[in-house]
């Protein structure tokens, strides 16, 4: 059975999100990063077990063929960006997602550093963002965030990929898109106007029957009535100094279907709601897809080339499965 990067990992306190796009050229260097990255992480976690130091690698669409041979996962393309009556959500360059967290910032900046110092040279840095545990669990909006995340089994279903795409199996997909709010705005409204915005008690996290909410337009459902799940690992970020403050959204997922839907009813709207009202205040400013790997195929990248941009030329699909 593929061992799975640690997507399931425990929610931690702090984390770093690093995107990169890779420069022409540097493919040997980052798959030697990624085919050592697990030793690397271990090495640096190794002396802070209570740290619980992980990393999770997305690879994008554009950047695939460049740094693997053989097949392609079944559902892996470009962010589709959405533009909706009143707001966008930009689709914007990625090749390599970090997800690096921890219950300590300083494990995270380290484990940051070090990949930085392998790559750097071959890749651009397009975002990095640190993010931090805010009071009880909460967003900058004041919100507990991330509340109907699944568990135990029911979130290995909702994340990991099995028969579907035999070749992926262990694998998932993850959407990470970069929100700024504008809190000044957001806290002028009553707390009774903003709980009808996001469909939740602020103070008790209880969900309250509020059609068109936040909570409404991402709960997805089947047609037996079945709710489709993700998992959220989202983070609040900020900058006092500079008044930026935002909310860092990643989401994992055995398709990228699911968190498609809820981003077309967040921006597009379902029925007679135009829109999510919580896009008034939060304005997203990133948009990616990436696959991500399992932990035996990253392992696994340093032990042979990929097809030259000729060699993908020359062969048929079928082919480049066998080499």
């Amino acid at each position: 059975m593929p061992t799975p990067q640690a997507v399931l990992s425990p929610l931690t306190t702090s984390s770093l999100f690093l995107v990169l796009t890779v420069d022409p050229g540097g493919e040997p260097v980052v798959r030697e990063l990624l085919a050592d990255l697990s030793g690397i992480e271990r090495s640096i976690g190794f002396n802070h077990p209570e740290g619980e130091l992980s990393v999770v690698v997305g690879i994008g669409s554009e950047v695939w063929e460049r740094l693997l041979d053989g097949p392609r996962p079944a559902e892996l393309h470009p962010f589709p960006e959405l533009r909706g009556s009143r707001h966008r959500a930009p689709s914007t360059p990625g090749d390599l997602l970090f997800h690096i967290r921890a219950t300590r910032q300083d494990l995270c900046f380290s484990l940051g550093s070090e990949v930085m110092a392998r790559l750097r040279g071959s890749v651009t840095v397009v975002d990095e963002v640190s993010g931090f545990g805010y009071l009880d669990r909460r967003d900058l909006l004041g919100f507990v965030d991330g509340t109907e995340n699944p568990g135990g089994q029911t979130a290995v279903d909702a994340v990991v990929i099995g028969a579907e795409d035999p070749d992926f199996a262990g694998g998932s997909y993850v959407i990470v898109q970069k929100y700024l709010h504008d809190l000044d705005a957001w806290e002028r409204l009553p707390v009774e106007q903003q709980e009808q915005i996001i469909g939740r008690r602020k103070l008790s996290n209880v969900e309250i029957d509020t059609p068109g909410s936040h909570v409404v337009l991402n709960t997805i459902t089947d047609p037996d009535g079945t709710e489709r799940k993700i998992l959220r690992d989202n983070m609040p970020f900020g900058s006092p100094g500079r008044g930026e403050f935002g909310t860092y959204f990643i989401g994992y997922a055995r398709t990228p279907a699911v968190t498609e839907e809820m981003l077309r009813h967040m921006f597009l709207g379902d029925g007679p709601v135009s829109h999510d009202r919580i896009l008034d205040f939060s304005t997203a400013v990133t948009g990616t897809l990436f696959f991500v790997p399992t932990a035996d195929l990253l392992d696994d990248l340093g032990d042979e080339p990929p097809a030259t941009a000729d060699e993908r030329g020359s062969l048929g699909i079928g082919d480049l499965k066998t080499r």
